[in-house]
């Protein structure tokens, strides 16, 4: 997430009450999640395993909890919490605003759009032309829809990402300062989820089509011209390319790519990356015409069993 306006490293300090090294005059301009990170922005680490990951990524300005030296170029902030501090800051510069009416004066809205009633329009939402949003659809914050999109009732764009931290006494909320960006021509089916971005963004690419009941994880990234059938999940930071077609039921876990032209067939469970253009099915998935000669085998099983026992016995008799 970019800032509104940049902030100095002593005005970032001030806000979390913490110290710093560095220029005080050190200019940060976004706040990100590691996985995110450009020159400019801020992060956060609070374990010594990704120390080295957070101080040589991208990151200008890291908050961190240990006397480090200072990487070349860059800043540091000391926080005894370094992960409620970073929430700090989000929610200083993008937490939750409450609404009053159902279309935030601050949306804007394109020409020939229809908004039906029972829709929720929050603050600083982006809709183009041509659109339909149909009956009880939730569009929350920031969220940015594209021209000739099509929403179908009780779906909801932009909740919270799910990302907790566990700790002792429990689960802490990593609070979401990103969006949901849907592009061109998309349509999207009645009772959809599509969750916002940690700090970057959920993109669904320009005429892709969702059937019902498709549940979407926070920072993943669908192609364009993709189909996703009824009751598909797919977890977050994924990466749905082109053309892909993904039929109902469908699971997909975090963290991979599915490749360009895939077609994933209806009750897989995908839990490793796919190349493009081919046919893949099964629990754990795989290339169709292995998996389903896997199954042929499967089901012979009994019968092999069954003659080893009458060799056996024969054998038995026998002696």
């Amino acid at each position: 997430m970019k800032l509104p306006t940049p902030h100095s490293l002593k005005e970032i300090a001030a806000i979390i009450n913490a110290e710093f090294e560095g220029n005080p005059d050190f200019q940060i301009t976004g706040i990100n999640e590691i996985h995110m990170v450009e020159n400019g922005d801020l992060t956060f680490v609070d374990h010594p395993k990704y120390y080295k990951k957070a101080l040589g990524s991208k990151a200008t300005t890291i908050i961190i909890n240990s006397r480090v030296e200072c990487p070349e170029g860059k800043a540091l902030l000391f926080s005894e919490d370094p992960f409620e501090a970073y929430v700090t800051l989000v929610r200083k510069f993008r937490g939750f605003k409450q609404s009053s009416v159902a279309i935030s004066p601050t949306a804007e809205i394109g020409e020939g759009t229809i908004i039906q009633p029972g829709a929720f329009i929050g603050n600083h939402v982006k809709i183009g032309e041509n659109c339909i949003i149909h009956a009880n659809v939730c569009i929350y914050d920031y969220t940015e829809i594209g021209n000739n999109v099509i929403i179908h009732s009780g779906t909801v764009l932009g909740a919270d990402a799910y990302y907790f931290q566990r700790k002792p006494a429990g689960y802490r909320k990593m609070e979401s300062c990103g969006k949901v960006v849907i592009e061109d021509n998309v349509e999207i089916g009645a009772l959809c989820a599509i969750d916002k971005g940690v700090s970057g963004n959920t993109v669904i690419g320009k005429g892709t089509k969702f059937d019902n009941l498709v549940q979407i994880g926070h920072d993943t990234r669908i192609g364009q011209n993709c189909l996703i059938g009824s009751q598909s999940a797919i977890a977050g930071v994924t990466i749905i390319e082109d053309d892909v077609i993904i039929w109902a039921k469908v699971a997909i876990n975090k963290d991979l790519v599915v490749g360009k032209g895939a077609v994933i067939l209806a009750t897989s469970g995908v839990d490793k990356s796919l190349e493009g253009n081919k046919v893949y099915f099964g629990i754990p998935v795989d290339e169709v015409r292995k998996k389903w000669k896997e199954y042929a085998y499967l089901k012979k099983l009994p019968e092999f069993f069954e003659n080893e026992k009458r060799k056996n016995n024969l054998l038995n008799q026998k002696d």
